[in-house]
């Protein structure tokens, strides 16, 4: 299931990217642009091939000399993980979320920790041995950029002298010593790293900064480079033949356990038969909070908690932990958990300094691509769920629901690699906006990334505050279901809308629009100089005439009717919320009632009960939501409801 190493265009980007910079690009080249053609020069690396591989770490950001989720320094992404991995508590083993979330078995709130690393591999020290190639202090390599860039260039260029090769000037000499470069100790993940650095060089890209200086890389698209240097590397080869992964990514089987382990109770995770028996309508988005090797030692323990895939952040490899048929415990909601994928990234929820690398976004977007073509999941916010808009499945959940990826997981880009670039599609009266904030620049305040009520420190953000008026002189949105005064800390999702969510407009007040959220009329700063949101138009859900209110669901599940005798019938429960008449909520599809059954080690016992009753998903909060169809009447979101003002 890998890519070949001679199939050097099988990593294609799943959208073309921007078209070629001119060499002139807007006047004179930038600092950071010199300091590329200065190591360049000094190293006799290609300047291009220094600018693709950064791109594919960094997108050429320096992000303030603060590390990445592994220990990444600069625009090269030159490792140090002694200084980022220290202290993480697993994403599964901290709060009071119950992974499994069914209420037939008892709940599973595991607490280990993974192992410390006795040493850390090659691929997380890559910054010291710069530091000893270059002479630069590590701390310079660290905080200056120009020095990391000539950091990154004797790298490459020692990497190209170990493999035998000549510090040549042609970019296509350059193949093998790029996909050492990506630090993996096998052939498939090297290739696919390469791949995608070669592709960027076909294609050229151009960008501003987050230091806010314009890099260029002109496009040469009909590089072809010679893969065949490969072979001599002695990389190891993975075990694929159980995978389930694009050809286009790096991915290894590493199987999670379906074991007994004592006292009747098994894990970590339950066998079915997806798609036959039910489908697979979601996948959902996590982060570790741990790293690589932590991770992929709990998931491979019984009596711990599971998902389908872990993503690496250095080089974007991937690891397939549970078959797609089969049914991990992620989601902290069992009738999301029975439909969907669950894809766990490295990273951190509230380190906003903590970036993913370019290199694993593009990987876990071509697996979703991949997964959703495979499954026929819509590529869109309600089908494509970060687990922090899982809803809990009952009342009594509802505050204990896991926050993951947060606000600093940029969906903007991601949704474009995904080749579902976030545009819009209505005009003024569409009825419904799509959240669409610029992620460098949208920066809210958030508090609680190192100690409760201290500042976060400034980042870009997906994520749009809430007001309870046209004005942050009002009162943050309230979530009844949270029980506690809303808050700008980094979990508290009460008054928080995130990109590529879509809500019916409710108002609009000069700069300032309003949406049904909660069931309350929710305000968001949209000004037409910087736009937080687009237009949009679909099919929205309002109670039915005569009715007050209709109940908001945290699960799909059948009428108890629909139980058979040897299958207890599950509570059809509602949340904390209700839809009042006249507020509108954005449809994300119809789906039957239905419950996965399966408490007991012998599949023998496993069910799928499927109901009469019909539901629909809806964009209900930050979290989604479920409506049953008996309630509601659908409609189209336009014309007539008040829109924002068109963003230029």
């Amino acid at each position: 299931m890998r890519a070949s190493v001679t199939a050097i265009a099988a990593a294609t980007l799943l959208v073309p990217l921007l078209g070629a910079a001119p060499s002139d690009a807007r006047g004179a080249e930038s600092g950071l642009q010199s300091a590329f053609a200065s190591a360049a020069a000094e190293y006799h690396v290609p300047q291009s091939v220094l600018l693709g591989v950064s791109y594919l770490q960094s997108r050429w950001d320096a992000h303030g000399g603060a590390p990445s989720v592994t220990g990444g320094y600069g625009p090269m992404h030159l490792t140090d993980a002694r200084t980022a991995l220290a202290g993480a508590t697993p994403h599964h083993s901290d709060g009071s979320e119950d992974a499994r979330g069914d209420g037939a078995r008892a709940a599973l709130l595991p607490k280990a920790k993974p192992p410390k690393p006795a040493r850390f591999p090659a691929r997380l020290r890559t910054l010291p041995r710069a530091a000893q190639l270059t002479g630069l202090s590590p701390a310079r390599l660290r905080t200056d950029p120009a020095a990391n860039v000539a950091g990154g260039a004797a790298l490459l260029a020692a990497a190209q002298r170990a493999l035998g090769e000549p510090l040549s000037s042609d970019p296509a000499d350059w193949y093998a010593a790029v996909a050492r470069f990506s630090g993996a100790d096998d052939t498939a993940t090297a290739t696919a790293y390469a791949n995608d650095v070669y592709d960027v060089l076909r294609t050229g890209q151009e960008r501003e900064t987050d230091g806010g200086q314009l890099v260029a890389l002109a496009a040469q698209p009909r590089l072809v480079p010679d893969a065949r240097q490969l072979r001599r590397a002695g990389l190891r080869t993975l075990d694929t033949t159980e995978t389930e992964c694009p050809p286009t990514v790096s991915c290894e089987w590493i199987p999670a356990p379906y074991e007994e382990f004592g006292d009747g109770d098994y894990g970590n995770h339950d066998l079915a038969d997806r798609p036959a028996s039910q489908g697979i309508d979601y996948i959902v988005i996590h982060d570790t909070e741990g790293a690589w090797d932590g991770v992929l030692t709990m998931v491979q323990d019984p009596t711990y908690v599971s998902w389908q895939y872990t993503l690496r952040s250095t080089d974007g490899h991937i690891a397939q932990h549970v078959k797609a048929k089969d049914v991990a415990w992620h989601a902290g909601n069992w009738y999301v958990n029975a439909k969907s994928i669950g894809l766990e990234h490295e990273g951190f929820l509230a380190r906003p300094d903590a970036w993913y690398t370019e290199a694993m976004y593009r990987s876990s977007a071509r697996l979703v691509a991949y997964l959703a073509k495979e499954h026929d999941i819509p590529l869109d916010r309600q089908h494509i769920l970060g687990h922090d808009t899982v809803p809990g499945p009952t009342a009594s959940t509802v505050r204990g629901m896991h926050t993951d990826p947060g606000p600093y997981w940029d969906w903007r880009h991601y949704f474009e690699l995904l080749g579902r670039p976030i545009e819009p599609s209505a005009g003024p009266d569409g009825g419904m906006v799509t959240i669409r904030p610029d992620y460098a620049t949208n920066r809210p305040e958030y508090t609680g990334c190192v100690s409760a009520g201290e500042r976060c420190a400034d980042h870009g953000s997906s994520a749009v505050r809430l007001y309870s008026g046209p004005g942050e002189s009002y009162p943050l949105i309230k979530d009844i279901g949270l029980g506690t005064t809303p808050s700008k800390g980094v979990n508290d999702l009460s008054s928080r809308v995130s990109t590529g969510q879509q809500y019916a407009v409710a108002g609009q007040d000069g700069d300032w629009t309003a949406i049904w959220y909660l069931g309350q009329k929710a305000w968001f700063k949209n000004t037409q100089e910087n736009p937080t949101a687009v237009h949009a138009a679909g099919q929205v859900v309002t109670p039915k005439d005569g009715v007050e209110s209709v109940p908001v669901y945290g699960r799909a599940y059948p009428e108890a009717s629909a139980y058979p005798a040897d299958v207890p019938a599950q509570a059809v429960s509602a949340l904390p919320y209700t839809i009042p008449a006249g507020q509108r909520y954005v449809v994300g599809g119809q789906v039957p009632g239905e419950y996965y059954y399966a408490v007991t080690f012998d599949e023998a016992s496993h069910r799928v009960v499927t109901g009469k009753d019909l539901y629909y998903e809806i964009q209900f909060g930050h979290r989604v939501g479920f409506v049953r169809a008996a309630d509601v009447e659908v409609l189209p979101s336009g014309p007539g409801a008040a829109t924002p003002p068109a963003p230029r």
